[in-house]
């Protein structure tokens, strides 16, 4: 049996409905989606996301990445996306798992690892973008595979899972994102310089914050810090706030069912006719008419 085709049925039998599937091994999340799915605002965790079957576009601010079973998506900080499933049909799901990342156990493979001889790793200054795509190998399809067959013998997942996440881990290191994964699994690099900042915003959005506090929690100046914030996230730090304090107070809206004015307080807005315009000009509709349309919507929320 092809191994594209041996994933796929693997990734069917344990994710047997439309949606995100935890699965039995520590980080491993299987994803499934019959048709394709309108964009979705979410924030992407730190991790590997490879596509057996179908095609899924991100968007990150006004750049496009899209990734099918020839093509993975490395995310190495946490992102607010724009994703939506492309190809999908009952008959041919789209089928995807999302690993994410070990940064210990990255950090020590880094260690072991010297990149290939053929991979001219950036400057240690350099930009470094949070997101990239690259080639599916084999080497890499091979490892995933033998990582999914564990799902159908949990017997010896706990002993030969974290083998195969390991292997996994040193492909990425010695692929063609390679460069990427060795930036942020250094400790003092300025890509796990700004995940430290983005840290600090996902737990603070709500407050008021300067580049000039963001800059010291990432040990950085602010003109070197908002250049590889930029670089690593394609936005500012104030708009990266923002697009998290939109994204919340949309989850509150048709969560918890809070009005508009509500919902933009709660996230740290103070003027409401400023949270509005915002909003539509974000999600494309006002407030309590996209929360209502979200409502009605039987589609599952698809992250990878």
């Amino acid at each position: 049996m092809d191994i594209i085709e041996e994933m796929g049925g693997i990734i069917a039998r344990h994710a047997p409905g439309d949606g995100m599937h935890d699965s039995a091994i520590e980080r491993l999340v299987l994803i499934r989606s019959s048709t394709p799915t309108e964009p979705l605002h979410v924030v992407y965790d730190p991790a590997l996301c490879l596509v057996v079957q179908g095609c899924k576009q991100a968007v990150l601010a006004d750049r496009t990445y899209r990734y099918d079973a020839a093509n993975f998506l490395l995310v190495t900080v946490d992102l607010p996306i724009v994703g939506c499933v492309v190809e999908a049909s009952p008959e041919r799901p789209y089928l995807c798992i999302a690993l994410r990342l070990n940064l210990p156990v990255l950090a020590e493979l880094m260690l072991d690892c010297a990149p290939p001889a053929s991979a001219a790793a950036p400057a240690p200054t350099a930009a470094t973008p949070g997101i990239a795509l690259g080639e599916t190998d084999a080497g890499l399809l091979d490892a995933v595979c033998r990582l999914l067959r564990l799902l159908d013998s949990p017997e010896d997942a706990a002993m030969l899972g974290p083998l195969a996440e390991r292997e996994i881990l040193y492909r990425l290191l010695r692929g063609p994102q390679g460069a990427i994964a060795r930036h942020i699994a250094a400790a003092d690099s300025h890509l796990r310089r700004i995940s430290r900042a983005i840290g600090w915003i996902r737990r603070h959005f709500a407050e008021p914050i300067s580049v000039e506090r963001l800059a010291a929690e990432a040990a950085m100046s602010p003109s070197s810090f908002h250049e590889h914030f930029r670089a690593v996230t394609a936005m500012s730090p104030l708009q990266f706030r923002t697009r998290l304090r939109l994204m919340e107070a949309r989850r509150l809206m048709v969560s918890e069912g809070l009005d508009a004015a509500g919902a933009g307080f709660r996230v740290g807005y103070e003027s409401p006719s400023q949270f509005s315009r915002d909003y539509s000009r974000t999600f494309g509709l006002p407030p309590l008419r996209d929360a209502a349309r979200l409502r009605a919507s039987p589609q599952p929320a698809l992250v990878a």
